[in-house]
């Protein structure tokens, strides 16, 4: 996710900077677009893998509905656009939200999932049938 937002973050950022050129447009509105496509692929494995695959569907569902929520805050880059008479403060609002997203998943969702898989390998351990105390101190 760091790689997703962080790349979206730098072409949005690209894109205010250098969409006048029509290669250089062509190419960055590529990038932007090929970055979001985390909500697709990286949000729900990253859910099923740190909440187990029984709900997998339900609790991917539930995020995709901030998909929605957040389609919500659309009309407030008109709102944007008009007060400051440009796209530029939407385009750098885009770019910092996208890498404060990045951040989060480095510095919070990266620790977060750690944690949860250490819990969940040591409950494992603990309560696999025959292992010996040994073995789960190997583990």
């Amino acid at each position: 996710m760091l790689i997703a937002f962080g790349l979206e973050s730098i072409g949005i950022l690209a894109l205010y900077h250098f969409g006048s050129h029509p290669v250089a447009f062509v190419l960055l509105t590529g990038l932007v677009f090929f970055a979001w496509g985390e909500i697709y692929s990286l949000f729900p494995s990253t859910c099923a893998d740190t909440f187990g695959s029984k709900y997998a569907a339900a609790n991917a569902g539930m995020l995709y509905t901030a998909k929605g929520t957040a389609s919500l805050l659309v009309p407030l880059s008109s709102v944007l656009t008009v007060a400051t008479g440009s796209w530029h403060a939407v385009f750098i609002v885009a770019s910092l939200l996208n890498l404060a997203a990045a951040l989060l998943a480095w510095f919070v969702l990266r620790p977060m999932r750690r944690r949860e898989l250490e819990h969940t390998r040591s409950e494992v351990t603990q309560d696999a049938p025959g292992t010996s105390a040994l073995a789960r101190q190997a583990a």
